[in-house]
């Protein structure tokens, strides 16, 4: 089993600080190929340093670093201002792109049928979509999680064929969980779900992934969990040092 560590930088890093890390990255990973040994690492930075990014990872097949984007449009091209659509990714050099984070549902409307719409996009044009889902605090408080997250996975991969499903990674991020403000999950808390989504996903979809106040602490242990084939990772990851140690810590966990 490969297990799939990485982080999205989200709204961070100039390009000339993208440009750093990820040269300081793959000089790493080439100094240390230990790393690699049963994982996939992915970093996902801003749209602005996609290109740079990519220049400095190598070029494809051979990069062994995946490459995303934090969001796409479904259309190809269009009236669409502000926005990037799955074919400018890809000729930024992206591999993967992250769909339905819990932040862009929440800011910017993002809702389980332009997951869907995306999903298809990212997929018609031979990338990986990473599919966020995650519920908020009351959904958990009540014990609904389980029908959360499905109802949000079921409704962005609807009508795939069991090829497009095998390309799929999905991301399981409580929202309490998440962000500077999150509260670490326990393994207990994170039993049930991943029980649930390997019921539903396991062996049918790439990976299933964990993210939401990831660090080094719990790493090990949240790798421990059934069902759980890599992690997401947020600000622990932001330097170079921290995603480093990440990784060490999937290659020498146990892998069935």
């Amino acid at each position: 089993m490969t297990l799939w560590i990485g982080t999205s930088w989200k709204m961070n890093k100039t390009v000339a600080q993208a440009r750093d890390y990820a040269r300081a990255l793959r000089s790493a990973l080439e100094q240390r190929p230990a790393l690699l040994e049963g994982v996939q690492p992915f970093i996902i930075p801003p749209h602005t340093a996609l290109t740079a990014v990519a220049e400095e990872l190598g070029p494809e097949p051979a990069r062994t670093v995946r490459l995303g984007a934090q969001n796409a449009h479904w259309e190809d091209d269009g009236a669409w201002t502000g926005e990037i659509s799955v074919p400018q990714v890809a000729d930024a050099g992206a591999s993967l792109v992250e769909i339905g984070h819990s932040e862009r549902r929440e800011h910017f409307g993002e809702t389980i049928e332009t997951t869907r719409l995306k999903v298809a996009s990212t997929l018609r044009h031979g990338l990986v979509p990473l599919l966020c889902i995650g519920e908020p605090a009351e959904v958990q408080s009540r014990g609904e999680t389980a029908d959360y997250l499905l109802d949000q996975a079921r409704g962005a991969l609807r009508d795939l064929s069991t090829e497009q499903l095998s390309r799929v990674i999905i991301a399981y991020e409580p929202i309490w969980a998440i962000g500077a403000q999150g509260r670490p999950a326990t393994v207990t808390e994170l039993r049930e779900p991943f029980e649930v989504l390997a019921r539903e996903y396991g062996g049918h979809v790439q990976a299933l992934l964990y993210g939401g106040s990831v660090s080094t602490d719990n790493a090990a242990q949240l790798l421990e969990i059934p069902g759980v084939q890599g992690l997401f990772v947020g600000r622990a990851a932001w330097t170079l040092e921290g995603y480093l140690n990440l990784l060490e810590i999937a290659a020498q966990a146990p892998k069935p």
